[in-house]
């Protein structure tokens, strides 16, 4: 069936049907609180870094395998849940989801060291990277144009407020228990939300046949492995000089990402695309993707180095810098409802343009951090970072889904997860290989081991704020979708 056939085919506005509110508030809310696990689960390991390095006796670079690798199996694994949610009803993939989140979580309780510890998050990043396209898809095929931007502000709650008591209840657990316990607390709010699923959700989408293609599946684990294993172990390299030259996995990650995209190009023509790219021919698609892709580079790449320097440089404790952490993420939960509505109301633009100045101005104060930095001083910038990221992504995610047509929102939400994730996964790596080696070479240079890792952190802010100019400039680009509905837009 050709995508003019399949749109036309394709009953747009059933799913808003008076008579399937009840059913599709229903839906919406389970998605939520698991949503809100999943998220929980992503931000309370933030403040344990540093914890866990001097535990298992491993550098930074090693360390972050477990942010790292967690982004990266997503960005691996949600290529495919484009062709997941085309092929499977609602309810079963939810219980797919949740499932192998929960067994990952356990595998991570029971983790002795490291290795196992980095394979449990591997296994969570599994379930993680299912619900998140799958809870995207839903709301934009359940609630109509004229509420989306509502609907999406109250999705930022949940999306706030998770990373915002994370790292406090990361820290809290830290300062009186052994590190498995963070997964002890999480693993029966996991069990909870798999639970209520398998009791109330309901199957709201028309599955329909979706060839998957193998080798756009390998190519792409390659392309994006490549080139984040690659920015790694540049990182790695300053510490441990490794056998492998770091250019040689990020070459063969670009040479594999080519291909893909030349393929996917082809299968689309067919209605074979593991992703399918036509979704980039809608311009504000493309210029919303652009913006989010430098936003999570520099806010991904910030949140590594964070709790790094407060606990490392200023010498705070971990429930000290969850504390510091948890103002900022609740503003922005605060902000989510307001800056729905306000979408709604004003369009992307005039939220989001203010919002990337202030994220990029905090980023340029970030550089000037030292020993003597007043925490008030730090404090006072993650709740203006907030504020900035509060005003920045509601407009960004309801934007860039709402400028493509119906039949395109999961390749478009698989596109929107892989890019984010790929652009958090390269963020990490690169600040903490711009950290390492210029921490290395501050020691080098005769500066003692906090001296020279401050001047190591200010690098890696630097880098930040660099990158954050060039999404201050994507933001002016961004508009509202034609006719002001997700789906109505045509691309340009």
């Amino acid at each position: 069936m050709t995508m003019e056939a399949t749109m036309e085919a394709l009953p747009e506005s059933a799913p808003h049907h008076p008579d399937n509110a009840a059913r599709n508030r229903l839906v919406i809310a389970v998605l939520l609180v698991s949503t809100f696990v999943v998220f929980l689960n992503e931000t309370i390991m933030s403040v344990a870094i540093p914890h866990l390095m001097n535990d298992l006796g491993v550098t930074a670079s090693a360390a972050q395998w477990l942010t790292t690798a967690f982004l990266l199996t997503m960005a691996i694994v949600i290529p495919i849940t484009g062709f997941l949610l085309q092929r499977i009803n609602t309810r079963p993939i939810f219980m797919l989801a949740m499932s192998v989140f929960t067994l990952g979580t356990l595998a991570c309780a029971l983790a002795p060291g490291l290795e196992m510890l980095i394979a449990g998050r591997v296994v969570q990043a599994i379930g993680t990277a299912i619900m998140m396209p799958l809870l995207m898809t839903t709301v934009m095929t359940l609630v109509p144009p004229e509420g989306r931007g509502k609907t999406m502000g109250n999705i930022s709650i949940v999306m706030a407020v998770a990373p915002a008591i994370g790292p406090t209840i990361g820290g809290f657990i830290l300062g009186h228990f052994d590190w498995r316990f963070m997964f002890y607390f999480t693993l029966p709010i996991a069990i909870g939300a798999l639970l209520l699923g398998a009791l109330r959700i309901r199957n709201v989408s028309t599955p329909r046949y979706a060839p998957l293609d193998v080798l756009s599946v390998i190519l792409s684990a390659f392309a994006f492995g490549g080139l984040v294993y690659g920015l790694s172990s540049l990182g790695e390299g300053a510490e441990h000089p490794s056998v492998i030259p770091a250019w040689l996995p990020i070459v063969i990650g670009a040479v594999a990402m080519a291909i893909f995209i030349a393929r996917q190009m082809k299968l689309a023509r067919q209605d074979k695309a593991l992703l399918d790219l036509r979704t980039l021919q809608h311009r504000n698609y493309t210029m919303a993707l652009i913006t989010m892709a430098i936003a999570m580079v520099a806010l991904l790449g910030s949140s590594i180095l964070l709790p790094i320097y407060t606990q490392n440089v200023l010498g705070l404790d971990t429930l000290q810098t969850g504390m510091i952490l948890l103002p900022g993420g609740l503003l922005m939960g605060l902000m989510g409802p307001i800056v729905g509505r306000l979408y709604d109301r004003v369009g992307p633009r005039p939220l989001l343009v203010p919002g990337v100045i202030l994220v990029s101005a905090v980023m340029w104060a970030l550089t000037f951090v030292s020993q003597f930095t007043p925490v008030w001083a730090v404090v006072a910038g993650h709740i203006t970072l907030s504020f900035g990221l509060a005003l920045t992504f509601t407009p960004l995610f309801t934007s860039s889904m709402g400028s493509v047509p119906m039949p395109l929102y999961s390749h478009a939400s698989a596109i929107l997860g892989s890019v984010q994730q790929v652009a958090g996964a390269a963020g990490i790596a690169l600040f903490v290989a711009v950290m390492s080696l210029r921490t290395a070479g501050g020691i080098a240079e005769g500066l003692d081991q906090v001296d020279a890792l401050a001047a190591g952190i200010r690098a890696g802010f630097l880098c930040g704020a660099v990158i954050s100019v060039l999404m201050v400039v994507a933001a002016f680009f961004v508009r509202r979708p034609a006719g002001g509905a997700p789906g109505m837009s045509h691309g340009h």
